[in-house]
């Protein structure tokens, strides 16, 4: 696998070809840099509250308790703050959709200004994806985080693969593609949850 520079982008991104990158909206030029695209933070949020619930369970049968319970929608207008806690979760969104090609797979960081102030985000996003990509913001500072939406804050590095890979296997079904707006974990979803369940009630 080889990193995609600047050169290579620009003539993927964005073009006719199979091996094309989409990524829409693509607001200025200056997003590509040499080794990565810049990508703007989105307009949806969900924020993590406290409730009476004494955990997130995921268990497959139990709704009472799942991840939804413990976020809160919330939406800025392009410009606006928003404000993220010390030790909080945000699930957000990037503002641009992304298509990528069979050969290509992207990793998303931080970007080093939103690192220095304790805002981090990590995430891998395999061959095939489409949606906005997701951001998973976590506040590790002792202080809140000032954030403007519309912002240059995760930056995405794209690998090119020998071969292609498809995204999804036939018959196979994926809980995150086509997503353009912030999604709880559906880890509850996973296809081995059942069986390690029914080993438990074995013994």
């Amino acid at each position: 696998m080889s990193l995609l520079t600047r050169k290579e982008l620009e003539s993927r991104i964005n073009s006719d070809g199979n091996d094309r990158i989409f990524i829409d909206p693509l607001i200025s030029d200056d997003q590509v840099g040499a080794v990565s695209v810049d990508l703007r933070l989105g307009c949806d949020f969900l924020v993590s509250v406290l409730n009476h619930k004494p955990s997130v369970s995921l268990h497959p049968s139990e709704d009472h308790s799942s991840p939804e319970t413990f976020f809160q929608a919330a939406r800025r207008n392009i410009g606006d703050i928003f404000l993220i806690h010390p030790s909080q979760t945000v699930l957000a969104t990037s503002l641009e959709y992304i298509g990528l090609p069979n050969d290509v797979y992207a990793d998303i960081i931080s970007r080093s200004s939103y690192h220095r102030l304790g805002v981090s985000i990590s995430s891998m996003f395999q061959p095939g994806f489409r949606g906005c990509i997701s951001l998973e913001l976590f506040n590790h500072s002792n202080v809140p985080v000032e954030l403007i939406v519309g912002s240059r804050i995760v930056q995405a590095r794209f690998f090119k693969n020998e071969q292609e890979e498809e995204y999804m296997n036939p018959g196979q079904r994926r809980k995150y593609i086509g997503n353009v707006r912030p999604t709880v974990s559906r880890a509850q979803l996973d296809s081995d949850l059942p069986g390690l369940l029914a080993l438990s009630r074995q013994r």
